[in-house]
């Protein structure tokens, strides 16, 4: 009982000084308006053939086309996509944490200008197109050869063909480049995965760099978050809700900085 207090005491140090809301849904709280229409096309894979969707959503004036092949929004659709066909790998579905992590890039604007971008797990690209659009150099990667496809796809049809993909497995990491920022939507869900990402964070991120990473509250997220945060790193949080007014998924978008 005494260490659970001092956990959730602990979380609500680094987590609460940078709390914001940002409903994304469509009711007039934003700017940001969404939209689901029928692409005739799919997308070939070892596994076999799936057929994809287009989401469009608005940013102002600019309307972004994202290909996918499922839309993920709600916790119940999360479900029944996870035990839906197993051969369909979860990266080339759009899901809220990406969208979520987009809406954060896009309200940083002109903070991305120039900068070197490192996307993980970059599934169908959305954050990293939007990221390349507001004047940032973007690497997308991910394990599955289908995902970068999706990039790649979904890049061009956006007018963002100057974002590079390669393919890389966080097990087996072989980019030994800096970045100025990392990003990455819904990587933190298994815990066996976090001492890779660490060590990517703590290669790969220049001194000074910012890492943003959404996340839908998962509980197995925190146990990374809250070792860095004992280790150096200031730790924040933007809260976004993604999904229609009814079903609303709350998201988080963490931001980390190592301290000194």
């Amino acid at each position: 009982m005494g260490r659970e207090h001092a956990d959730r005491l602990r979380r609500d140090r680094w987590l609460a000084p940078a709390w914001r809301h940002r409903p994304v849904a469509p009711d007039g709280t934003t700017a940001a308006t969404t939209s689901l229409t029928t692409a005739p096309s799919v997308l070939t894979t070892t596994a076999g053939e799936f057929p994809l969707e287009e989401f469009r959503v608005t940013f102002g004036e600019r309307a972004w086309k994202i290909l996918h092949t499922g839309l993920v929004l709600t916790a119940d659709d999360e479900q029944r996509y996870i035990s839906g066909d197993a051969r369909l790998p979860y990266g080339v579905a759009l899901w809220p944490s990406s969208l979520a992590l987009t809406h954060e890039l896009e309200a940083r604007g002109a903070a991305l200008r120039g900068r070197r971008i490192l996307e993980l797990g970059a599934g169908t690209g959305l954050p990293g197109i939007v990221a390349s659009a507001l004047g940032a150099h973007v690497v997308q990667t991910d394990r599955q050869s289908a995902a970068l496809h999706l990039c790649r796809l979904n890049g061009e049809r956006n007018g963002a063909g100057g974002v590079e993909q390669r393919l890389d497995d966080w097990c087996d990491w072989h980019d030994t480049e800096q970045y100025d920022w990392i990003i990455g939507s819904d990587i933190l869900y298994a815990q066996a995965m976090h001492p890779h990402l660490r060590s990517i964070f703590e290669s790969n991120l220049v001194p000074g760099g910012l890492i943003l990473m959404s996340d839908p509250f998962r509980p197995s997220s925190l146990e990374l978050l809250e070792q860095l945060d004992g280790d150096g790193w200031s730790v924040s949080f933007s809260k976004w809700s993604v999904g229609a007014a009814e079903t609303r998924r709350p998201i988080a978008v963490y931001a980390l900085r190592r301290d000194g």
